[in-house]
């Protein structure tokens, strides 16, 4: 389903050790989705959205939102038609959302969760 530009669930281990180096100090990554190229991290202290750009994919912008600029959020179950999940995030001062979309996999009630939990903080 990646290729159709849905995201997928990725072990949050293996995506802890990949993307070690983007991680602070004892920062956990709690769960990790694929989209072809890209990534979504969403960790104890922040979401990281990793965009591998160009036609080889060596250069990548890593997109870190802090929990605390998000102003809210909102996600869309997938239905017998529909079979995509969609997250939205508004961060403060922007008017316009970061928008993805997951397959029907991917239990974007986890997603909801631990948004939840951090943003809510």
């Amino acid at each position: 389903m990646a290729l159709f530009g849905n995201a997928h669930s990725v072990d949050p281990l293996q995506a802890q050790q990949e993307y070690a180096r983007l991680l602070g100090r004892d920062e956990q990554v709690y769960a990790a989705y694929l989209l072809i190229r890209d990534t979504i991290l969403l960790t104890d202290r922040r979401l990281i959205l990793i965009d591998k750009q160009g036609l080889t994919g060596k250069k990548t912008e890593y997109h870190s939102v802090p929990y605390r600029s998000i102003s809210h959020f909102s996600v869309e179950t997938a239905g017998h038609f529909d079979l995509d999940a969609e997250l939205k995030i508004w961060l403060s001062g922007n008017p316009a959302p970061i928008e993805k979309t997951f397959t029907k996999g991917v239990d974007i009630y986890e997603v909801q969760a631990i948004l939840t939990q951090f943003v809510a903080r």
